[in-house]
């Protein structure tokens, strides 16, 4: 995900990438002593939120959202949200096998600091299979966005970035 919200960022003109794994960072480096220590982060939700409403109100930027909304009803309201400020919506799902989120994960350099209740990128793994067992954390379906692209290997992340810049371009 971060990789195809980077490399769109640089193919499309007047976008910016709103990562939300970065303001979980910023908060575990510079505000730990506010998390919760359990439940909804409410501070990452504002500081998303503020940065969100800021790019919407001050720019014109492409607003790619990395690492958004697992849980259905969260998505449809940010979802919506956007449609009602008149933007394009385009939801990218990856779909990819255990096995290879499994490698990408034991290869991983990616630091954890932003993890709040987990101490592993396993554990997190573990954490979301669960949530979409149990029905917490359901994957987007047709209409819940104007576009909607599903990856599930890695060489469909090129063809999906150009077809992105298609959309924008026709805008």
């Amino acid at each position: 995900m971060k990789r195809l919200a980077k490399e769109l960022e640089q193919h499309l003109q007047n976008s910016v990438v709103i990562d939300r794994d970065n303001h979980a960072e910023f908060i575990q480096t510079y505000y730990k002593s506010l998390l919760p220590k359990q439940g909804v982060n409410a501070l990452k939700d504002a500081i998303s939120r503020t940065i969100v409403d800021y790019a919407v109100n001050e720019t014109n930027f492409h607003l790619i959202l990395c690492n958004a909304n697992r849980d259905r009803k969260g998505r449809l309201d940010l979802l919506e949200r956007f449609r009602q400020k008149g933007f394009v919506s385009i939801i990218v799902n990856f779909d990819i096998p255990d096995a290879i989120l499994q490698s990408r994960i034991a290869n991983s350099q990616r630091s954890t600091v932003i993890f709040r209740s987990a101490s592993t990128f396993e554990e997190v793994l573990s954490r979301q299979k669960a949530e979409s067992h149990n029905g917490n954390a359901l994957p987007p379906i047709g209409g819940e966005a104007d576009h909607m692209f599903v990856i599930k290997e890695s060489n469909e992340v090129q063809s999906t970035i150009q077809e992105i810049i298609n959309i924008a371009q026709s805008l």
